[in-house]
């Protein structure tokens, strides 16, 4: 049972680092908008929620347990010349008492080094920002509205922030959306990659259910069939936390190059009187392919 506490206890660490690495900021509620011209010019737009998972209520995966101490269990007392068992002498009695208070003590310390160590792992993962911090919300808020782009950053409590954000420029380079300082390892809501014959390929990886788990589901359910679901059939124990938030919206893109592919449901459109096509991708708990698109704009 130790071993399968103390497993757990790895592997529920192991798939919160994962979890925090893959999809640390998600988006929530939203529109956003793309226009791309043959030009080279482009104008990204949006709007709504984006969610820092490890300030989201429920997800706080990398959170230390309180320590609990193994129940003191009398061990039965031995003749060291004879082997034979006997009753325990108070003296015997004290003596297990103390070596199982100093075992104790070292489980304590072992845990709290450890905890002290996933803490600081925690934290180099969201850039210094330490999720238990009563004003890490305020403290992103404000790391974000530093950016170019942001017309507002409001935190709404539950690692929910709502922004208001536009990129425009030309396409001498890549764009990503959202690029965060001091982590760099968030899952584009929106990338635009260049090619080399003139084309430019849209992807939205964050907006499909994928986002929301995607690194080593199975990780975190062994941790949970491990430790979790132990603990869950005890009386007053906490149900398991909710899943991850679920991208809803819609994300558009209007452009006068010529779309070679796309995987949206009705292709592209007419955008009325404009002379630019439009697809429309609505995003909700039923897309499982991220939209995607490929752009010949030269």
């Amino acid at each position: 049972m130790k071993s399968n506490r103390r497993i757990a206890a790895v592997v529920g660490t192991i798939a919160a680092l994962l979890l925090l690495a893959g999809c640390m900021v998600l988006p929530g509620k939203f529109a956003s908008d793309l226009l791309l011209r043959r030009d080279g010019t482009f104008t990204f737009h949006y709007k709504g929620e984006i969610i820092l998972a490890a300030l989201a209520q429920g997800s706080k995966t990398a959170k230390a347990e309180p320590f609990q101490p193994e129940p003191f269990e009398q061990q039965p007392c031995t003749d060291p010349q004879t082997d034979e068992t006997h009753d325990c002498s108070a003296a015997e009695i004290a003596q297990q008492r103390a070596k199982w208070n100093d075992e104790q003590k070292a489980r304590k310390a072992s845990k709290a080094n450890e905890d002290a160590q996933n803490r600081k792992m925690a934290q180099a993962f969201m850039g210094g920002i330490d999720p238990d911090d009563p004003q890490a919300a305020t403290a992103f808020a404000q790391r974000l509205a530093r950016q170019e782009g942001y017309a507002s950053v409001v935190s709404k409590g539950g690692g929910k922030f709502l922004v208001d954000y536009t990129a425009s420029g030309r396409l001498d380079h890549d764009f990503t959306f959202p690029t965060i300082e001091r982590l760099p390892m968030v899952m584009p809501f929106v990338s635009i990659i260049r090619r080399a014959d003139g084309s430019v390929r849209v992807d939205a990886p964050a907006f499909s259910t994928a986002a929301a788990n995607p690194v080593m589901p199975g990780l975190g359910a062994m941790a949970g069939a491990m430790g979790g679901m132990k603990d869950s059939s005890k009386p007053g124990a906490k149900p398991a936390a909710e899943g991850p938030p679920i991208a809803d919206g819609i994300f558009t893109m209007r452009t006068d190059g010529q779309i070679l592919a796309n995987n949206t449901d009705e292709g592209p459109q007419a955008d009325g009187t404009s002379g630019l096509s439009r697809l429309d991708w609505k995003v909700d708990a039923r897309t499982a392919s991220a939209p995607t698109a490929l752009v010949k704009l030269k």
